[in-house]
């Protein structure tokens, strides 16, 4: 068959090209990285730590707040249970909509095919 000779022909060349092109793509990248790889700086800094002393007089010490924990919220449970429920009812609702839909369907064109078959006119008789 002359298509299956086709498709054997065009598979062996794009699997060719896909070679060719990253081989080339490897070549390049090795190339690229050996080359142009930027040799980090290296900044050499120094710290000093001060100290300083303040006489505050005017100044009050702010008050001690201890912060209070956020109470711990449980997870609905009940509400994402419940909207699983109604999730899955109406799947099922839709399913067996769409069974419905696909056995009336299928009994109406029986009924057209039955009834095209009974009022058929008999085979000419040679």
């Amino acid at each position: 068959m002359k298509w299956i000779r086709e498709r054997d022909a065009l598979i062996a060349q794009t699997l060719a090209f896909v070679q060719s092109v990253s081989g080339r793509k490897d070549d390049l990248r090795q190339q690229d990285t050996a080359a142009a790889a930027p040799v980090p700086a290296v900044e050499i800094v120094s710290v000093r730590t001060v100290a300083v002393a303040f006489e505050a007089s005017d100044v009050e010490p702010p008050a001690k707040t201890v912060p209070q924990p956020l109470p711990a919220t449980s997870p609905r449970t009940s509400d994402f249970r419940s909207e699983m429920q109604a999730r899955i009812a109406n799947f099922r609702k839709h399913q067996e909509r769409f069974e419905r839909e696909r056995e009336e369907y299928c009994a109406a064109t029986l009924a057209k095919l039955r009834a095209a078959i009974r009022d058929a006119p008999p085979p000419a008789q040679k």
